[in-house]
């Protein structure tokens, strides 16, 4: 069942184009017939979607996903900010995906949360989604705050995994306060006294 959860849930935080919108009447079958704290959400956000018009939907994804840095779908962003070390993690993700047989475009980053769940749903593993719990609750959080119909799908997601251990919720109240990491390589100042 999570499976299926996974793979609504990817499509449903992707980008709202045509592929969404034609298969709207599948996924609200899909998420009938999930459990309740999973399907309820998805349920609420398709709602959402037949009420509201492409455009606005589109203009709306865009302004939520795009602009506001605590509403990021790139899932190491969280651990690792915009720093070197975040380039390995996504070289660890496309290993892993490459392991499992599945091999992404060029224009599809490994971390943004539709392609790990498209992953989770293929795979049957939800591995990768348990690894960036933290990161999963500062975006539902975040798009809460924002009153945005996404947060609803993101519940959807956080009620397929672990519910926040005592250092994920310590993890959450260090992003909410500081944001993810800096880069600090080549930014130490000069050594007092060092020559010039």
């Amino acid at each position: 069942m999570s499976a299926r959860a996974w793979q609504c849930q990817s499509l449903m935080i992707g980008y709202p184009d045509a592929i969404l919108l034609d298969r709207l009447d599948l996924l609200d079958e899909a998420a009938r017939t999930l459990e309740k704290p999973v399907g309820e959400p998805l349920l609420r956000f398709l709602d959402h979607v037949r009420t509201t018009p492409p455009g606005q939907l589109a203009e709306d994804y865009v302004a939520t996903f795009d602009h506001r840095k605590r509403c990021c779908l790139f899932l190491t962003y969280y651990a690792h900010g915009d720093t070197r070390n975040r380039g390995m993690a996504l070289l660890a993700l496309k290993q892993t995906y490459a392991a499992a047989g599945l091999l992404l475009s060029d224009e599809e980053l490994p971390d943004h949360l539709s392609v790990v769940l498209e992953f989770a749903a293929a795979t049957g593993d939800r591995e990768l989604l348990v690894q960036h719990r933290s990161g999963l609750e500062l975006l539902r959080l975040a798009l809460h705050d924002a009153g945005s119909p996404w947060a609803a799908v993101v519940d959807s997601v956080a009620a397929t995994v672990p519910p926040l251990a005592g250092h994920e919720r310590a993890a959450v109240e260090r992003l909410v306060s500081g944001g993810p990491p800096a880069e600090r390589v080549g930014l130490e100042p000069y050594r007092q006294g060092a020559p010039r």
